[in-house]
């Protein structure tokens, strides 16, 4: 058995194509979810991933998912936090409930989730955790304040815990993906993407999830021993930081 891996919302769009990436490579996966039982049962049929459902904004409800997890299927020793969601809208028409919801499951989820598994990994002098934040956290995007603030705290949080745990053989790093072919961004309607979004992008398509699950397993290996605080972007030049 390989090393054990958690993907938060890891069975739909990108955390999927990450699941399933890692699974090929070797590693035992884990796959949280927050809601959509059929889509995860289905990806569970397909892939036989074992999933688990809990709210990743809540750390009672990770403590008690992560240590399920722990029993069935070891320590966990590569944490992919994923999982997000967006409320968008104007700021001046943005609701305190649109604002917690995006910063708990986006922002907070990264200390619920890392908090439950850094003692074990110190423990064994190695670990991975790979936050997947997002090129609007880099240079914002109107109507998302939330979201934005959310994705530019995870790569705080990464530069920050990448410090703590570099001496302890623990690599943190962010990944921010740009614009990817997911089922939300393909419910664009095709003359906005084709005039509103491509033209914004020099390579002049949509990435892949694909292409974010191969950073996801880079990162994850014994190769990357030497990359910490780092932050990758997949945005196909969108953004260049």
């Amino acid at each position: 058995m390989g090393r054990v891996a958690v993907v938060t919302g890891g069975s739909r769009g990108i955390g999927r194509a990450i699941s399933v990436a890692l699974k090929d490579a070797g590693y035992t996966v884990a796959a949280t979810y927050a809601g959509n039982d059929e889509a995860a049962n289905t990806f569970k049929d397909e892939t036989g991933i074992p999933v688990y459902k809990f709210d990743v904004g809540d750390f009672d409800a990770t403590q008690a998912a992560i240590g399920q997890i722990k029993s069935d299927v070891g320590a966990i020793e590569v944490l992919v936090n994923n999982a997000g969601i967006t409320r968008d809208v104007p700021l001046h028409k943005m609701s305190k409930e649109q604002w917690d919801a995006v910063i708990n499951t986006n922002l907070s989820s990264l200390f619920n989730l890392s908090r439950n598994v850094i003692d074990d990994m110190r423990a064994a002098g190695w670990g991975r955790i790979i936050n997947i934040s997002s090129v609007n956290g880099q240079k914002g995007q109107f109507g998302q304040t939330n979201y934005s603030a959310s994705k530019a705290g995870d790569i705080g949080f990464t530069k920050a815990l990448a410090l703590e745990t570099a001496s302890k053989g623990i690599t943190v790093n962010a990944i921010t993906p740009g614009y990817i072919g997911t089922e939300m961004v393909l419910a664009v309607p095709k003359e906005v993407l084709d005039s509103k979004i491509l033209p914004l992008v020099p390579v002049g398509r949509l990435g892949e999830p694909e292409e974010i699950a191969r950073c996801v397993v880079f990162l994850a290996s014994d190769d990357a021993g030497f990359i910490t605080g780092s932050t990758i972007s997949a945005n196909g030049g969108l953004y260049m930081a």
